[in-house]
């Protein structure tokens, strides 16, 4: 399914239909993996010189190849179920699966997410098994190279908290222990800021198990593994105290009153109907009673008074596009879900039969959304 991509994502291909895709930060990474392994592909392959950072940026497409395998398991698990997957993405600290809905059970959020940590163990544990049967030197150097970046990525990806794939695994446990996805969303997301905290004393473990000092690079990794933590499981917690207050999102209660006019109305007359029906906005509709525009307020405010009666209302409306007319009776998600796919300030509602009940504003509904 192809998408439209954001500055700085590459499409390299697809996989059962699926984009894959680039960020740029991965070329960055791929860089430091390839200068730190080049002195230790030089150790176990002497004399390769500059090749030894070539080797080390295969390495780093093997590497993330891996990762790939990782996304694929979430993305064919969530295919299985009927889901559709928008897009697979490479990325400086990993990858991930865009999938456009969300599991309907806490059974299918735990499968889908469980699969690909399994797959990196998998993966770590063939090259592991490989590796007494490779030759010294590069391939040897490889396969145990992979194997422990492998069972790395799947022993962390299965700690459990948000946004690890370990934490979606809690979230499940907790979902089909109570029933409550949301409040299985908050409790992943807190465990989630926890292992943030914890992964800052990282460089604190290495060193008292290593007998050294507190080195830069570990630093830096915890920094950036505890910053990423930090972040997804803070996310994770913003929406679901977002959704848990959805449901009372009615677009019906929430719009602004609205009258119909006709396109050639003077817009003298519109104003002052709407000024008799304390209305706040004007919808220009066909003569079958069909709305095809919204009457601009700006330019209204802009258009004296002595030159309304000799300018239509029509004149200064903005046409109706495609997803601007929502039904009155939408709420909760799928009140949400209807402006997601047509991002616009300002929708017409309308009634079974098609006549208009009001105007429903963006600033009105994101309001209502933020009060606690």
């Amino acid at each position: 399914m192809s998408q439209d991509r954001g500055p700085g994502v590459i499409r390299v291909g697809t996989i059962a239909g699926i984009d894959v895709q680039i960020r740029s930060s991965w070329f960055l990474i791929a860089g430091i993996i390839a200068v730190l392994m080049a002195p230790r592909i030089e150790i176990a392959s002497p004399g390769l010189g500059n090749l030894a950072y070539v080797a080390g940026a295969a390495f780093a497409v093997l590497l993330y190849l891996s990762v790939l395998l990782h996304e694929v398991s979430h993305a064919l698990a969530a295919r299985a179920y009927g889901m559709t997957v928008r897009s697979i993405e490479l990325h400086f600290l990993g990858g991930v699966t865009e999938i456009a809905e969300e599991a309907t059970t806490a059974r299918r959020e735990g499968v889908i997410a469980i699969v690909g940590p399994l797959t990196s163990l998998a993966v770590g544990g063939v090259a592991l098994a490989l590796t007494p049967l490779a030759p010294d030197g590069l391939l040897g150097l490889s396969l145990r190279a992979l194997a422990g970046a492998n069972l790395i990525i799947g022993v962390l990806n299965l700690m459990p908290g948000l946004p690890l794939d370990g934490g979606r695994v809690l979230r499940a446990l907790v979902w089909g222990a109570t029933g409550r996805p949301l409040t299985a969303s908050l409790v992943a997301g807190w465990v989630g800021r926890g292992l943030a905290v914890l992964a800052l004393t990282y460089p604190l473990v290495v060193a008292a198990a290593t007998g050294t000092g507190v080195q830069l690079i570990d630093v830096a990794f915890a920094c950036i593994l505890a910053g990423f933590m930090w972040v997804g499981a803070s996310q994770a917690i913003a929406v679901a105290r977002l959704r848990s207050r959805l449901p009372r999102l009615y677009a019906r209660r929430l719009a602004r009153r609205a009258i119909s006019v006709s396109h050639d109305l003077p817009l003298g007359e519109a104003v002052r109907q709407a000024a008799q029906q304390q209305a706040g906005g004007l919808v220009v509709v066909a003569t079958d009673g069909r709305p095809t525009g919204v009457v601009n307020e700006k330019a209204v405010q802009a258009t004296p008074v002595e030159r309304r009666p000799w300018v239509t209302a029509g004149s200064l409306a903005r046409s109706l596009e495609p997803g601007l007319l929502l039904a009155a009776d939408l709420f909760g998600e799928e009140l949400i879900g209807a402006m997601r796919r047509t991002p616009a300030s300002e929708y017409v509602l309308v009634e079974p039969d098609g006549s208009v009940y009001g105007l429903l504003a963006t600033s009105d509904v994101d309001r209502a959304a933020s009060d606690r």
